[in-house]
Parts: structure tokens; C-alpha cells; sequence
């Protein structure tokens, strides 16, 4: 499994939870299950007990020998993760930006040599996998290095590949003076490959070349194939056809249950609430709110970019406060503007709005437990993981009924008291504004209702293990499907 992200070394998204979480599912059902990611700098080698691996390893790009060292590590639950270290590359602050968001300008090469190093070290350690795994186009270079170099390699010749696309709205488009460096031929750029109005396109080139391709929940799958929801790539994965799939994220129940959550100040269950009581306590006190555990508290964990539909809020948000009884906590970062219009609205709504820029894991299991209710109004979402999480903290999701939103959340049925959300369809401040009325308007005067969400919520599962069965079906698919190509 390649990726540049995997909890807890290095993580800015959902893409870091799976590719630390469904390793250990695959494990347990006796899957030998490796891990490669950048060894970035800001990554503690002694908290984590690296070790060398391998002091110098040659890797080829263009027309230059590439040199650089492999640690290694063991997980608790036995699965080696190997780090690719090259300063030059990696030894930065972020992962893909420097602190004001600006993309590293290397970024094509940056990724283009990790994902061939990774290769090089299957060769160098003599490890011979049925699947590599590759994650979003960072890593899409791999099925087609597969394919265009490593044919007959007696190491990687039978290797099959496997593409999840995590968010198809980031591709991995740059200027094509960078391609040489990729070393994958002129042949290669073209239209239904690498190429794209001029310039390189990684995850289009992924698709073509990759021998199973998946996205991260049944919805998403749909969406993206549709011209609305595929940022241009529809055609080609209709093209696809049954290659491309989507199987629903996983939640890693040992880091998100409010039963044995450690970083909350008390620990509760479906069956004994108080702890989520003093979890509401905690955090209005954290973030300033008023103490008052009868007023419903909203609570928002998120990247502030477009995406998420944080500019949305920000044009509601205001009268929400103002026309209903309601505190939100946030936390978050990103977007520079929605930074300061986050970040200084808790001065301006004392007691009833409290924020966090930045990212506090500590501060999102709290707000994950003390708030009633989760905001996620995202334009797309292809799996989304706080409404999971949010559910079994028995924290009802309020959301736009797209991707694996729709998927995850059972819309709320006044007469019956099912379902274990609030759905919006439309994407605007108006849908988010009286959506959130809706909500609150029943914490307040449905309160059975309430308690039948709550315990709705809290009983369903979104383990790994389902959806680690559906992954090895996936690989074996790839296996099948890359013999029927040689």
C-alpha cells in the first residue's frame, strides 16, 4: 500500500485513516499487508522507533540516478511501514503546501519519485506483491510504471494494481516540461493517458493503466461517472465499466468510541449517557461557550476549502445564531479568509460560538462527544468520516445527501422517529439554515424523538471488517484482470 499520508505519522485528511486502518482489518484476515510512505521531517524517529532499512538505494528518473535511504518501523498490531527518506524532496513543514497553502512547485517530481522508489524497494527487498495499492494521484504513476517498465521484471512482472481514488476534484495536473523526469514515454502522452489540454494529468493516466480502480463509498462511484460530479474524468471511468467500483471507508473503532476514547474527560455508552453530559461541559468550557447543557451545541471538524461548503455556512451561520438557541464549536483550517471569518466570529457571538484554527486531535474527539449535533454541508463528499464518527459519539449528522453522506446517514422521519440524521439536497445557505431549524427544532420539542436518533445512531456499524472482505475481493479482481492482459 503507497500513499503519502497514513496515521499517526502523517495526515491532513481521510485518505491518512484509511491507509492506516484498513492495513490492520486486511491483516486480520491474514493478508501480508506493507506499508510505504514519504519519511518527512517533521516525522519523530524515535516516538515512532525508526530504524535503517536501507542506508542507499538507486532510483531512476529521466536521466538521473536518484539516491536515497529507507527506514523502517513495526506497528503495534505487526505491520512494517517503510519511510522514503530524501531531503531534498521531503525534509519540508508540510506534506503538499508551505504554511500560507501554496503547493510545492516539485510536487510532480516529488511524487513521481516516491512512487517509483517505492517500486525500487519491492525489487530491493526482494518482496514480490500480488497488488500494490496506490492512493489517489500522488501514487497514480504506479499502475502505469507497472505496465510500461516492469512487464517482465521477475519481482513485479505479475504485480497487479489497484487505484482508490479518495477525491477526484484533486488530480494531480501540472505543466508537461516536468513529464521527462517521469520517464514513461511520448507515447504515453496522449489524450486517453497522461495527457490534458497540454499539460500531465496523474490520476488520468492512473485510470487508464491501473487493472482495478475503486472510490470510498457507492455514491461517489455514481457521482463521478456523471459529467456534473467527474472534474472531466467521467468518460474515462465509464469506460472502466465494471473496473471501477466503490466500497463504503471503514472506521477504526479502537481511536473513535466514546466507550474507551481516552481523550475524553468521561467515557459514556448507549446505554449510560451521562458521560456525554459532562463531554458538552468540558467543551463549552474549552472553547468559551455558555454552560448550559439545554442549549444544543453544533459542532464542525474541517478542512476550509471549497469543497466543504464552509463558504456556505459562513453566509448563514450569523442568522443562525441570532434566530435560534444554539452554540457551534468549530475547528478547522485552510482557506485564509474562512480562517478569519471563523476565527474572529467567537468575538463577535461571546458564549455561543467557539473556534479552534488549526487542527487539535484531542479538541476533535471532545467536540466529536459534547456536541448534539455534526454540521457537514459539503458540495461533494466522496466518504466523509466525522459523520461516522459522529454517529456512534451519538452526535446526529446534519448534511447534504451527497457521496457517502447519503450512504452513512438515514434521513430523520418526523412521524416514526427513525433515521440518525438531518439530509439536505440543495447546496445553499438557505438548505443549511432552515436544516439546522429542523434540527434544533426537534432537539427541543421532539425530545423522545431525540433519544430514539441518539440510539439509532449509536447502534449502527461502519467497521472495517465488511469492508476489508470487499477489498480483497477488489485485489483478486486485479489479479484476474491483469493476467487476462499479459
Amino acid at each position: 500500500m503507497v500513499s503519502t499520508e497514513c496515521f499517526p505519522f502523517a495526515k491532513t485528511g481521510g485518505m491518512g485513516d484509511v491507509v492506516s486502518s484498513l492495513p490492520i482489518a486486511l491483516k486480520k484476515l491474514d493478508i501480508d499487508v506493507r506499508i510505504v510512505i514519504p519519511k518527512y521531517s517533521f516525522i519523530d524517529e524515535k516516538k515512532f522507533h525508526l530504524q535503517t532499512q536501507l542506508k542507499s538505494m538507486g532510483v531512476w528518473m529521466g536521466n538521473t540516478l536518484e539516491w536515497c535511504s529507507v527506514d523502517k518501523t513495526i506497528t503495534d498490531e505487526n505491520i512494517p511501514v517503510y519511510f522514503i527518506e530524501f531531503d531534498s524532496y521531503f525534509k519540508r513543514s508540510g506534506i503538499y503546501h508551505d504554511n500560507e497553502f501554496n503547493d510545492y512547485h516539485d510536487n510532480p517530481k516529488r511524487f513521481a519519485f516516491f512512487t517509483r522508489s517505492a517500486l525500487q524497494l519491492c525489487q530491493d527487498l526482494k518482496f514480490k506483491p500480488d497488488v500494490i495499492h496506490a492512493n489517489d494521484w500522488h501514487t497514480a504513476l504506479i499502475p502505469a510504471y507497472l505496465k510500461i517498465w516492469h512487464w517482465n521484471d521477475p519481482i513485479l512482472g505479475s504485480t497487479a494494481s489497484v487505484l482508490t481514488i479518495h477525491n477526484i476534484g484533486y488530480q494531480g495536473i501540472y505543466p508537461k516540461l516536468h513529464y521527462d523526469y517521469f520517464e514513461l514515454g511520448e507515447n504515453n502522452f496522449t489524450p486517453d493517458k497522461f495527457e490534458c489540454f497540454g499539460a500531465i494529468n496523474f490520476l488520468k493516466g492512473g485510470i487508464y493503466f491501473a487493472d482495478m480502480i475503486n472510490t470510498v463509498s457507492r455514491t461517489y462511484a455514481i457521482e463521478t461517472k456523471t459529467h456534473e460530479g467527474g472534474f472531466g474524468l467521467d468518460p474515462y471511468l465509464r469506460k472502466k465499466d465494471d473496473r471501477y467500483t466503490g466500497i463504503l471507508n471503514g472506521v477504526d473503532y479502537m481511536q473513535w468510541d466514546p466507550q474507551i476514547d481516552n481523550f475524553l474527560p468521561a467515557n459514556y455508552s448507549i446505554d449510560n449517557m451521562h458521560g456525554k453530559v459532562l463531554c458538552k461541559n468540558a467543551l463549552q468550557k474549552r472553547l468559551g461557550l455558555e454552560q448550559d447543557n439545554n442549549t444544543p451545541i453544533i459542532g464542525v471538524i474541517s478542512r476550509f476549502v471549497s469543497q466543504k461548503g464552509l463558504y456556505l455556512l459562513s453566509q448563514c451561520i450569523e442568522s443562525i445564531v441570532q434566530n435560534m438557541n444554539v452554540q457551534f464549536a468549530i475547528l478547522g483550517s485552510g482557506d485564509k479568509q474562512l480562517e478569519a471569518y471563523f476565527g474572529t466570529l467567537q468575538n463577535v457571538y461571546r458564549g455561543k460560538i467557539g473556534s479552534f484554527i488549526g487542527y487539535n486531535n484531542e479538541l476533535a474527539h471532545l467536540i466529536e462527544a459534547g456536541s448534539d449535533f455534526f454540521l457537514m454541508p459539503s458540495i461533494y463528499e466522496p466518504c466523509g468520516l466525522n459523520q461516522i464518527y459522529s454517529l456512534k459519539y451519538g452526535t446526529l449528522p446534519i448534511v447534504r445527501a451527497t457521496g457517502g453522506l447519503n450512504d452513512t446517514v438515514e434521513n430523520y422521519n418526523e412521524k416514526t422517529g427513525r433515521g440518525t440524521g438531518f439530509k439536505f439536497w440543495e447546496a445553499s445557505p438557505h438548505a443549511i439554515y432552515y436544516t439546522v431549524g429542523w434540527a434544533v427544532s426537534t432537539y427541543y420539542d421532539r425530545k423522545s424523538h431525540m433519544k430514539k436518533l441518539m440510539k439509532n445512531a449509536m447502534e449502527k456499524e461502519f467497521s472495517w471488517e465488511n469492508s476489508a472482505l470487499l477489498y480483497i475481493d477488489l485485489y483478486n479482481k486485479a489479479i484476474e484482470n491483469k493476467k487476462l492482459a499479459v
